[in-house]
């Protein structure tokens, strides 16, 4: 299991990153990705820090002696759970800042795009590439647990792509990130869009080493989305309020999903955008470019 979240099966799928130049290939076989030579495979280290000691029934005539012997293992196995989450984060995190010097060496602005599944991440990407390509290199790292299907939609805007596939992970880490981008190997001044995989829990605890970490909600998904999952909001720095030429079928309460988002993140920014109409592409595309001068 994944040491952090649990997610994940061990000695299941490991993370596959795919090349640019395999995707085309890659797609032709319907059961994922083939051809070893032709696909760079990173087994994800798992270390089985979950495993509880359960409590149980004890039918001996000294019970407080066996229930001493028995708290002082859960004691034990509960340290080493967080001693071993402790040593997950923090490797993730020296490894996000060793991308993020990376990206700044190279004036890379790199954005972490994290939503729940359906919010209309990879359609508002493909809009967003149209306009921003004509104003600086454009470059995306798409996360998803199976298929290149998002990659290849990305792929037609024309821009380098490359697919991290998690296989049973819920979320992208830094190590992960280092190695597409590798792959990808990024122009200087670009600008660089990781969509994570559609999440809105395990991803709100690893830093990529994105500058700026931007959370997507569809108006189908009820404005109570911030107090659900509080973590998520609490370390983005935009919140962009999707799908909004939905609204006048919906029931969404703007004004009070915007007063709980900032009660969780009293800093946190919104744009309210239609991926299907255009509204609010434009200070979208505004924001990137204020950000990236």
């Amino acid at each position: 299991m994944c040491e952090t979240c649990g997610c994940g099966e061990p000695g299941k799928d490991g993370i596959k990153i795919v090349r640019p130049e395999d995707i085309e290939h890659e797609h032709a076989h319907e059961h994922g990705l083939a051809h070893d030579h032709e696909t760079i495979v990173h087994v994800h280290p798992h270390t089985h820090g979950h495993g509880h000691v359960h409590t149980h029934e004890h039918s001996h005539r000294d019970d407080h002696h066996h229930h001493d012997v028995h708290e002082h293992e859960e004691q034990h196995v509960r340290i080493k759970e967080v001693q071993v989450e402790l040593d997950i984060m923090q490797r993730n995190n020296l490894m996000a800042e060793r991308n993020r010097g990376f990206f700044e060496a190279r004036n890379i602005l790199a954005f972490n795009l994290v939503s729940s599944p359906g919010s209309g991440k990879t359609t508002l990407l493909e809009k967003t590439i149209a306009i921003l390509k004509e104003k600086a290199p454009v470059c995306v790292i798409e996360g998803d647990q199976q298929t290149v299907n998002d990659a290849m939609r990305i792929r037609a805007t024309g821009v380098p792509v490359v697919q991290i596939n998690t296989g049973n992970g819920c979320h992208l880490d830094a190590d992960m990130v280092r190695k597409a981008v590798a792959e990808l190997n990024p122009a200087m001044h670009s600008v660089l869009f990781i969509e994570n995989v559609g999440n809105l829990v395990c991803p709100a605890l690893f830093d990529l080493g994105e500058a700026h970490r931007v959370v997507i909600v569809s108006v189908t998904e009820g404005e109570d989305k911030p107090m659900k999952y509080p973590n998520m909001f609490q370390t983005s720095g935009l919140c962009i309020i999707h799908k909004t030429d939905l609204l006048p079928y919906l029931d969404f309460d703007m004004e009070k999903f915007r007063a709980y988002a900032l009660r969780v993140n009293n800093k946190l920014e919104f744009l309210e955008i239609s991926s299907r109409t255009g509204a609010g592409l434009d200070a979208w595309i505004a924001w990137i470019e204020k950000h990236r001068k």
